[in-house]
């Protein structure tokens, strides 16, 4: 099978959608699919090579994120492209002008086309000064979604939540994490003695995009309550964003660790004790599955992948949603039982590992080939 999977974010850049993708691609080239990637072009593509065949495009920057992109209208380039190399199914990840050429192009050439629901926009305009264009957001992604013969999605919540909101042919395809990269044996104690942490010291850890949707503002007011009880504690954010400089001059005592790839950051996952992920804006939030991976029990909102996977409460919390008392009180409490687990430390983290320790990319990949199948055996029909 021939996929073309269309994207306008993409490795070097760092997101949960870019991560995701990526991983998808790779698991349908390991499957012995051919995979076809179309994004927007960056300078330093003059420079890389990359595992996949691809079709670069015009883009411009997305405001207010430097180094992101979005593509723009590409209809002649990709109906020329397809109709000389016509893939069997595509898969479309991203809702910017260069999805919407896709779909317009699938549609002209007949092409089974499917989408991925990555990111709630509805719910990031709040965060930007623009709460009334929530149901305008909300509408665009719903006509994008509907042109495309499914739209696939993380979890079981956001499937029925999408199908009741007038979203067509929502379909199930849950999220991997790499057990053997993120992993509790990348702990290294040189690493928390930098954090000025000594042994029995509590490491609070977040990673993500630093950003106004994020509510890191949350995990700060967490942390604050936490040292209350552990003085010695450390707050670690590791990621950039817009909002890093005004965060870092506001709360001088976190120590900000910057963007992380590969085993470096399964280290800085590793050395924590605990991870705060306050953020309401999520379709899933990859990070609660890298963070349990790594043994690190998670506080978290009781949404996407919390919901999914947090369920023995030695692993972690999840608060009821928006409940911002809840969530401090949860992180109070886990970093109490943590700091004073004694020689049952091991427990928690654990129990944070085997709450994802089955989920295999592998499986994932062969249910999204199997998805794509499906999608172009009824479109044949």
């Amino acid at each position: 099978m021939r996929v073309a999977i269309v994207t306008e974010t993409w490795p070097p850049e760092i997101n949960g959608v870019a991560l995701t993708v990526q991983s998808l691609a790779r698991g349908l080239a390991g499957l012995g699919h051919d995979v076809e990637l179309v994004r927007p072009f960056r300078d330093a593509d003059a420079d890389e090579r990359d595992e996949f065949e691809q079709v670069l495009l015009p883009g411009a920057a997305l405001p207010r994120y430097p180094g992101l992109r979005f593509g723009l209208p590409a209809r002649g380039q990709l109906q020329r492209h397809w109709t000389a190399r016509r893939p069997d199914a595509l898969y479309i990840a991203t809702e910017g002008p260069l999805g919407w050429s896709a779909l317009a192009v699938a549609r002209r050439l007949d092409l089974p086309a499917c989408t991925g629901f990555h990111t709630r926009f509805d719910d990031f305009v709040n965060h930007y000064g623009l709460g009334l264009l929530t149901p305008v957001v909300f509408a665009y992604l719903r006509r994008f979604h509907n042109r495309a013969a499914a739209t696939l999605v993380p979890t079981a919540e956001l499937v029925e939540f999408l199908g009741s909101s007038g979203f067509r042919n929502v379909r199930l395809l849950r999220r991997a994490v790499d057990t053997h990269l993120f992993h509790p044996r990348h702990r290294d104690p040189a690493l928390r003695a930098e954090w000025g942490l000594a042994p029995d010291d509590l490491a609070v850890v977040h990673v993500g995009r630093i950003a106004p949707e994020k509510n890191l503002g949350l995990a700060v007011r967490t942390f604050e309550a936490i040292r209350l009880e552990h003085p010695r504690a450390r707050f670690v954010v590791v990621g950039d964003g817009p909002a890093r400089e005004a965060l870092a001059a506001q709360h001088p005592h976190v120590h900000f660790a910057g963007t992380r790839r590969g085993d470096d950051l399964a280290r800085h996952y590793a050395s924590g004790d605990l991870f705060l992920f306050p953020s309401l804006t999520e379709t899933f939030g990859n990070v609660t599955l890298e963070a349990l991976a790594c043994g690190v029990p998670v506080v978290a909102f009781d949404y996407g992948a919390a919901r999914e996977h947090v369920h023995d409460t030695l692993a972690g919390a999840r608060v009821a949603l928006g409940d911002e008392g809840a969530f401090v009180a949860a992180g109070v409490a886990l970093a109490r039982r943590i700091a004073t687990a004694g020689a049952d430390v091991a427990r928690p983290r654990d129990a944070a590992r085997s709450a994802v320790a089955m989920l295999s990319p592998a499986g994932v990949a062969e249910h999204f080939a199997d998805l794509l199948l499906a999608l172009g055996r009824r479109h044949a029909a």
